[in-house]
């Protein structure tokens, strides 16, 4: 199992054959309406199976993984433009999610969108990413995997965060060395903080940052003591969800422009709602007055579900 880290090695010792299952279990979808008359619907095929592929056959973690552990995640890649032949102005979403212990559904993690994907790709483009030179030969193409490769850094370290406090930190300092060594060009936006209000830079900022400790304290306690203890202790584990939620509210109010916690709550509705309808009203009380400030969106939903 993930984290064992001498019985893998044993294992490598004594089993040559033993395999080792990579990290991911990803989807990759190329939404490519918008441009089908002006590109080889080909090329959007073949790039569809090659992310795939590069996602899901690379080995990202540091540690073994076994099928049953996989990180359940999708990218979805919307193509807006076409910018100049083989250059593509796109949006991008992705969502992963962790299973719950002892129960046979599975919690989300992370939701959210990227609107600052512009790349290079071209048929029989071999999709290559090195750690080590981020930016490649062609910035344009290099936007490309070092996108996706930032992404699935987060996706990482959010899942480590939820079974061990702060056991994200290697990969989100693996998604900091992307930024600070990111492609450049005309076009080219995400990576910097001047890059709008919500990019790249500023989420691994606020999860790297000192002062944003309690947001890793949150997201293990969300989890790891919430929604994991529920199959044997409902109520507790129930409590700390709440906990979590409150921490989250603090981060909020210490942090007024941080782009964590609304990433973190996307997609939460229904399994909060879950949770806390059958609460008393107290926790109700305290539950809806905490999601004001760290849902508002959502909020009136919550309202007609808990009040």
């Amino acid at each position: 199992m993930r984290r064992h880290y001498l019985f893998i090695i044993l294992l490598l010792l004594l089993s040559p054959n033993y395999i080792l299952a990579q990290e991911l279990s990803a989807t990759v979808t190329i939404q490519s309406n918008k441009v089908d008359n002006q590109v080889d619907p080909k090329i959007f095929i073949q790039l569809q199976t090659q992310l795939r592929d590069f996602i899901n056959q690379r080995k990202w973690a540091l540690d073994a993984f076994g099928n049953e552990e996989k990180i359940e995640c999708s990218f979805f890649i919307t193509i807006e433009s076409v910018l100049s032949p083989g250059v593509y102005d796109a949006k991008l979403s992705i969502l992963s999610s962790r299973p719950v212990f002892n129960a046979n559904y599975t919690t989300p993690v992370l939701n959210m969108q990227d609107p600052n994907f512009t790349f290079k790709y071209q048929l029989s483009q071999p999709i290559e990413f090195n750690e080590n030179k981020v930016q490649g030969t062609d910035p344009l193409e290099a936007n490309l995997t070092a996108t996706i490769a930032f992404y699935i850094n987060i996706i990482l370290g959010l899942d480590y965060d939820s079974f061990s406090l702060k056991g994200g930190a290697p990969y989100f300092n693996k998604a900091l060395n992307i930024v600070y060594n990111a492609p450049e060009a005309a076009g080219i936006n995400g990576w910097k903080s001047f890059d709008g209000q919500r990019n790249r830079f500023i989420l691994i900022d606020n999860l790297t940052k000192s002062g944003m400790e309690k947001i890793h304290e949150a997201i293990y306690t969300y989890y790891r003591d919430g929604v994991d203890q529920m199959s044997t202790k409902f109520d507790i584990g129930r409590d700390m969800v709440l906990n979590a939620l409150i921490t989250m509210q603090e981060v909020q109010e210490e942090n007024t422009n941080t782009m964590v916690v609304p990433i973190l709550m996307q997609g939460k509705y229904t399994e909060i709602v879950g949770i806390f309808e059958n609460a008393n009203k107290p926790m109700k009380k305290q539950l809806l007055n905490t999601l004001s400030a760290i849902d508002l969106t959502n909020l009136n939903k919550y309202k007609e579900k808990l009040e």
